[in-house]
């Protein structure tokens, strides 16, 4: 049951984390005079979560278990012990947290950069945001693999080609040199945006192990968070009790990480398919974030990859329909790990309305931004769907799913429809 549905209430906590013991109480104790009063619904509620036997009145204690069970913990005291470790870590914000020893905190992004000072973490921040999930994440020494990168992300974001390569040249450079007299911290959550980018980081540490002290903040939950995407949503108490969850990085870990990156790397998907078969225990949300990845290879039938194919299917439902509305969709209720942000999505959508057929088409002023134009399916695009046409038959430009490269023009990998595994499939085979 989604807590956002069930709980009458401001749902801020429910976003970022933060609860306070005060709201909780006292939306129990309206629960229970709604119920009193003879309200149904909120009859309902509590009957479902009551912890009374049924033949005596509802008590105080029902209401409060119904609230912590809809905020998604197990029982109150659940929720009462986790709100006091969050007051705990509030109170030893006004502490450096980080201070005994000189440390460098690595985030994908600069959304902690402003946060964790106010938590207690002071260390340095650097930002490694090269988004490996989207184009070509080839094998190819240091310096020209980051001039690869460059130039595609330039091209892909519309970006100065020039200050992409510096900036790419820079983020590389201070991950080479962070750790040599500091401990390193990588503060990274679940999805396959994060996930690539740590499997890349703990392939480079890996090499300098046991010489660098490196620390990991993973998560791909938090307590009562109804919709956790990214750790950029949560409050700073709940950054500092992150902070003492954190773990050290270890020798297990190092070695999934650099086999992780291989596969990743790879010009086949057979390694990634191996890796992401399994449970990856040193850090089971990688093995999960390497599944998603995958998923990016083209269905045997359509020639979409699942960002692809999830955001036809919900222009085909819902159109004509303004594209942000589209990805808020997709980023809500279809996509299963979300990783992409708006230019992302920009850059994945803009194939999908181009070429001699494609699969959906922009409706209004082209001078609006492109979040406001609406997007509506083409007759092609339901052929697509449907399997009646592959859109790698018409749309032969290369792509890749990191170091593999997707070509309508010659044999290219794709999922087999019934096993979900890699396969390869004939060029121009309908």
């Amino acid at each position: 049951m989604t807590p956002s549905a069930t709980v009458d209430r401001d749902d801020t906590s429910l976003s970022n984390g933060r609860f306070h013991l005060d709201d909780p109480v006292a939306d129990a104790r309206r629960l229970l005079d709604a119920a009193r009063s003879g309200d149904g619904r909120s009859q309902a509620r509590l009957a479902l979560h009551r912890v009374t036997p049924e033949a005596v009145p509802l008590e105080m204690k029902d209401a409060l278990q119904t609230v912590s069970r809809e905020m998604g913990f197990h029982d109150w005291d659940t929720f009462e012990r986790h709100v006091g470790e969050l007051d705990a870590a509030a109170r030893r914000a006004g502490d450096e947290l980080d201070g005994e020893q000189t440390t460098v905190h690595i985030r994908c992004g600069d959304d902690l950069r402003d946060a964790l000072p106010q938590c207690g973490l002071h260390g340095q921040c650097l930002t490694f945001a090269d988004p490996f999930c989207i184009g070509p994440v080839q094998r190819l020494p240091r310096e020209r693999f980051i001039e690869e990168r460059a130039r595609f992300l330039a091209q892909a974001l519309t970006l100065d080609a020039e200050q992409t390569l510096s900036r790419q040249q820079r983020e590389y450079q201070e991950l080479e040199d962070a750790g040599a007299d500091e401990r390193v911290v990588l503060w990274f959550e679940h999805d396959s945006y994060d996930q690539l980018i740590l499997a890349h980081i703990l392939d480079h540490f890996g090499r300098r192990w046991p010489r660098v002290r490196v620390e990991l903040v993973a998560a791909d939950a938090v307590p009562g968070v109804a919709r956790f995407v990214g750790l950029g949503q949560l409050a700073p108490e709940v950054l500092g009790w992150l902070w003492e969850q954190r773990r050290p990085v270890d020798e297990p870990l190092l070695v999934l990480g650099r086999r992780a990156w291989r596969a990743v790397t790879a010009d086949t998907p057979d390694g990634l398919d191996r890796l992401s078969q399994r449970i990856t225990p040193s850090l089971p949300m990688l093995g999960r974030a390497l599944r998603r990845h995958l998923l990016e290879l083209p269905d045997e039938e359509t020639g979409l990859g699942l960002s692809e194919q999830l955001t036809v299917q919900l222009v085909a439902e819902r159109g004509p329909k303004p594209a942000g509305e589209i990805f808020r969709d997709l980023m809500l209720e279809r996509e299963p790990l979300p990783y992409l942000g708006d230019s992302l999505f920009h850059w994945m959508l803009r194939p999908l309305l181009s070429g001699p057929a494609p699969v959906l088409e922009e409706r209004g002023d082209a001078d609006l931004p492109w979040a406001e134009r609406e997007l509506s399916i083409t007759h092609h695009g339901h052929a697509v769907l449907s399997g009646h046409n592959n859109w790698l038959d018409t749309h032969p430009p290369r792509r890749w799913v990191g170091g593999v490269p997707i070509d309508g023009d010659r044999q290219s990998w794709c999922l087999n429809k019934a096993t979900g595994r890699p396969q390869r499939r004939p060029a121009n085979s309908r």
